[in-house]
């Protein structure tokens, strides 16, 4: 089982995107969960949102506390959270940033699997808004390989309806530039 852990601020999708992938999961013939963790939201908050997929049923109800994938949609998050905290040591972290491997690592102190995009310039450039959750699903999709993009795509598409073509576009233009690091 993968579990995966989502940080973002009210308002930029990481909800939805756990949503989007526990879906494609299913597609792809797993079984899946999503989940938020919830306190006093409120748009631009920070806040989490958990994701499970195994070949097997899942059973657990519980937060992820140890995942193997982080995917931070908000670089200015680590300013106010460990993201890497429970990270499992061969883990992933995911995160949009303009920022370099290097300077990421030296921030964030992970020296494991990193893959960085700049999801907010790829949002504006097709999204036309700071809204990188989709965007952010390509590189996820890239770097843990845990669904397929096929069916990632088809979600899009149902979640999204007429605005899924330009979401689509973005997705499969990060999963294209994702810069991948396999760690120290």
């Amino acid at each position: 089982m993968l579990e995966f852990r989502f940080h973002g601020r009210g308002g930029q999708g990481s909800v939805t995107s756990a949503e989007l992938l526990a879906v494609t999961a299913v597609a792809d013939g797993k079984f899946a969960q999503a989940f938020p963790s919830f306190g006093p939201e409120r748009r631009g908050a920070p806040l989490e949102a958990y994701a499970r997929v195994s070949d097997e049923k899942i059973r657990t109800r519980s937060k992820v506390y140890k995942p193997e994938v982080v995917l931070v949609l908000d670089y200015s998050l680590l300013a106010i959270t460990d993201v890497t905290k429970g990270l499992k040591k061969d883990g992933l972290l995911i995160i949009s940033t303009n920022q370099d491997v290097e300077q990421v690592r030296e921030e964030t102190g992970w020296q494991g699997r990193l893959a960085i995009v700049d999801g907010i310039k790829i949002a504006m450039k097709h999204i036309k808004r700071p809204i990188n959750n989709t965007v952010m699903l390509g590189a996820l999709i890239k770097a843990s390989k845990c669904v397929t993009m096929k069916n990632m795509e088809e979600a899009v598409q149902n979640r999204f309806g007429r605005i899924a073509k330009i979401n689509q576009n973005a997705m499969e233009e990060a999963f294209d530039v994702v810069t991948i690091s396999e760690g120290k």
